[in-house]
């Protein structure tokens, strides 16, 4: 496999100004990442701040409605309440190791920022994070979590006003102060290194699940489902399992209102190839290649394009992308809540309602895991909001 590809998919489309500080990223990652002191303080990070290993839950309730083994991946137990503090703690601790003074961030949903913003802080470093006007009013509680945290939170009014635009900020921030400053990507996105260094810290999810489910059951689960956006969280929890031909690996994409003509987030089932943000990879996209705007009730899900391992994993068939809408995924919400007494991520309700929505095609005795990626604290605003508009 070509450096930096996986498959066809990857590379490192950037100006030329942006090559420097990814070819520094790169070889800190090289020199610094394999070393025993990095891994040593990592893994102390991981036990002590963040409360790594989250553990796997069965869902009692929901396994005996649905005839077969539903068990859960509780990244929503991780500090700060999701996935994202994986990354953005490795990362800070590579920029500390690095000589670097200043975390910057790009993020939708808020909680990107927010575990940037915690990174930021318990390392010592500043933070900047740049977010589109659209999600800060969205996500205003995250906002202020943020700022209690010592992070300045950048508005962004271009565009769509939503990630794809904070992104594109990020990196013109980047640019004109990479010196001091390391650029704490948010997903398995972006140009080279980035899709393979947050790979590389997300992947603790499944190496985690593996070894539970092992220990605890004796075999490996059947189906592993997780939502995809960016798809940070999906891959972190598919990559350990891809050589277990056995297990069935599921993401699943926003398909919005699923009305015609409606803006989705579903890049790799109705998306084509192009470049976005550095990256070849499935994007939305007109017929002449301008990006068309995206959407879902979950800000982590909107994004119109998705990592490049993604995109390999579906050319190659190891891995299976579906769609679920806006209303199946509050569906989700609501019954977790009230079978199981989770509040989930309206992400990751998405892979939950998969599992819900195609419940029949499952044998009964099979075992399922879907990875939930965070906890649903900061949607509630969302769930009140898409409530009062029915009534």
């Amino acid at each position: 496999m070509r450096k930096g590809y996986f498959g066809n998919f990857g590379g490192q489309f950037v100006p030329e100004l942006l090559v420097p500080p990814l070819a520094e990223l790169e070889r800190a990652m090289q020199d610094i990442m394999d070393q025993q002191e990095f891994k040593k303080d990592l893994e102390q990070v991981f036990a002590e701040f963040v409360g790594r290993p989250t553990p796997i839950s069965r869902c009692a309730n929901l396994s005996r409605d649905l005839g077969f083994d539903l068990w859960l991946k509780r990244e929503d137990l991780a500090h700060t309440g999701a996935h994202k503090i994986n990354n953005t703690v490795g990362q800070a601790l590579l920029a500390r190791h690095m000589g670097k003074a200043c975390l910057l961030a790009e993020t939708g949903a808020g909680q990107h920022g927010v575990a940037t913003a915690t990174a930021a802080a318990a390392l010592g470093l500043k933070c900047i994070v740049f977010m589109g006007a659209v999600d800060v009013k969205r996500q205003s509680h995250n906002v202020r979590r943020m700022e209690l945290l010592g992070a300045r939170v950048e508005a962004v009014e271009s565009g769509t006003r939503t990630l794809k635009d904070a992104i594109n900020a990020a990196l013109r921030y980047w640019i004109a102060h990479q010196q001091d400053t390391h650029y704490c990507l948010g997903s398995a996105v972006g140009p080279h290194p980035f899709p393979l260094l947050v790979r590389k810290l997300q992947s603790v999810i499944g190496e985690e699940a593996r070894e539970q489910f092992t220990r605890q059951t004796g075999k490996l689960p059947d189906i592993v489902v997780a939502c995809v956006g960016g798809g940070s969280n999906a891959i972190g929890v598919f990559h350990p399992f891809t050589g277990d031909k056995g297990v069935r690996l599921v993401g699943v994409e926003a398909g919005g209102q699923g009305t015609p003509d409606c803006h989705h987030s579903a890049t790799l089932s109705k998306g084509s190839y192009g470049v976005l943000h550095g990256t070849h990879t499935y994007l939305l996209q007109t017929s002449d290649g301008q990006i068309m705007p995206s959407h879902s009730v979950a800000p982590g899900l909107d994004y119109p394009g998705v990592g490049p391992e993604h995109a390999y994993l579906k050319d190659s068939g190891r891995a299976e992308y579906q769609v679920i809408y806006d209303d199946q995924a509050l569906e989700a919400f609501y019954l977790l809540c009230r079978r199981e007494g989770i509040i989930p991520a309206l992400e990751s309700s998405h892979a939950l309602a998969w599992v819900l929505v195609n419940k029949d095609g499952i044998k009964p005795g099979s075992v399922v895991l879907v990875n939930l990626s965070g906890r649903g604290d900061k949607d509630l605003d969302i769930v009140r909001e898409v409530e009062s508009q029915k009534h």
